[in-house]
């Protein structure tokens, strides 16, 4: 695969934006190390332009006719290589030049089939959906790989998703023309699709990893067969005694929980101190002093892994970083020529799109709770993606709710790379 075209533009009417980003994707189509036949499209818009989405999808699909396969969502905010669009109207897309037998786009009017043998899935969702997290599950299923990866669509009105193949639209979509709500949509790709993807957590560990050994739906009851809230308050270092000081450090704590089952069992927390993508973070929503028990927002068994922490600006960075930095090092090529060793090696923040790196192109989904502000400054968030893969075609959208796997996390990055063969 070569590069990626993508291209971003903000602007209060959608055609002058839609304008401006086909006139960045014809130029990178026109560059040699750029793909210049693709045709499947990412498609990312915020909120502001979600009445408008038919006609940017029509519009966008007249002025690129070479791609005939179309898949998206909308987000509060949305992101590109190096900036974030919060709270104004604005639309992102990348353009992938993959052989049509190696993905399907796919949506809850016409799912994946049993002609196409999917190794991984981009799927995007809408929050609202019944049983979400069993959807998930089965979708991930119909992968040989059981990977999943992208994002609960997020919107202060409207809620869409693109999905479109072929000649404009699935077969049995009727007049809903590549634009729905509700359900899951996307497209799975084949074992031919390479790619790697890395999710980031952002948090500090505050305690050691503790067995639940008992619980009662979502309450914790009692920790190493000690009562729950005892270890909870010891962990932390407060008592109820004095709750203005302890009910904002409760408030910044949260729960990281994992399967006993899982591999990394019966320790969550890495070498490097933070968690892996197996271990779910949710948030400490009540106590339970009759029971001596506190509870979280998740269902909950006994025989489950559990640690107290906390996010914070730092540990956010941090663990950005080391995902990044993870992606790279998996894709460095073990011998190097000069022209790749120059590549690879230019200072990052100036560094143009290379071939020499292996990324074609790049999805970041992060949760609407983070971006700039969570980061320290607008765009901060997206500015620590491209120091640590490097300037490298991305697209992506801040959502109600990460998927990574077959599961659903709240307050996380997803970020997924296509490669290139070394």
């Amino acid at each position: 695969m070569r590069l990626f075209p993508y291209a971003h533009a903000t602007h209060p009417q959608w055609p002058v934006a839609a304008a401006l980003v086909v006139a960045q994707l014809r130029g990178q189509m026109a560059l040699p190390d750029y793909a210049s036949q693709p045709t499947l499209a990412l498609l990312y818009i915020t909120d502001h332009y979600a009445p408008h989405a038919q006609d940017i999808l029509e519009h966008l699909s007249g002025e690129l006719p070479l791609v005939s396969d179309w898949s998206g969502t909308v987000g509060v905010g949305i992101a590109s290589n190096n900036v974030e669009y919060f709270d104004e109207p604005a639309l992102a897309v990348m353009l992938m030049e993959i052989p049509g037998d190696q993905y399907r786009v796919f949506s809850g009017v016409a799912p994946l089939g049993l002609g196409f043998e999917a190794h991984t899935a981009l799927v995007h969702a809408d929050g609202s959906t019944v049983d979400l997290g069993d959807l998930l599950e089965e979708m991930a299923r119909r992968t040989s790989t059981g990977y999943l990866f992208g994002g609960l669509s997020s919107s202060r009105g409207r809620s869409v998703q693109f999905a479109v193949a072929a000649d404009g639209n699935l077969k049995g979509y009727g007049t809903a023309s590549g634009v729905f709500s509700g359900g899951l949509s996307g497209v799975a790709f084949s074992r031919e699709v390479a790619l790697v993807s890395r999710v980031t957590q952002g948090c500090s560990p505050v305690s050691k990893t503790r067995t639940i050994t008992e619980a009662d739906r979502n309450v914790v009851i009692s920790l190493d067969g000690k009562p729950a809230l005892d270890v909870l308050l010891e962990d932390l270092g407060i008592t109820l005694e004095q709750p203005e000081a302890a009910l904002p450090t409760l408030r910044a704590t949260l729960v990281a929980l994992a399967d006993s089952a899982a591999d990394h069992a019966p320790g969550m927390v890495r070498s490097t101190g933070n968690f892996g993508s197996e271990v779910m973070v949710r948030h400490i929503i009540g106590l339970d002093p009759g029971r001596s028990g506190f509870a979280v927002a998740e269902q909950i068994s006994a025989g489950a892994q559990l640690a107290f922490c906390r996010r914070n600006r730092e540990a956010a960075r941090a663990d950005l970083m080391r995902v990044g930095a993870e992606i790279r090092e998996e894709l460095e090529p073990h011998e190097w020529s000069v022209a790749v060793a120059n590549a690879l090696h230019a200072e990052e923040a100036l560094s143009a799109p290379h071939p020499a790196r292996r990324i074609a192109g790049a999805v970041y989904v992060s949760c609407s709770g983070r971006g700039g502000p969570h980061f320290g400054a607008p765009s901060a968030e997206m500015q620590i993606v491209r120091r640590a893969l490097g300037d490298v075609p991305l697209v992506g959208f801040f959502a109600g709710g990460e998927i990574a796997s077959d599961q659903l996390y709240g307050y996380t990055g997803v970020l997924t790379v296509f490669t290139n063969p070394e």
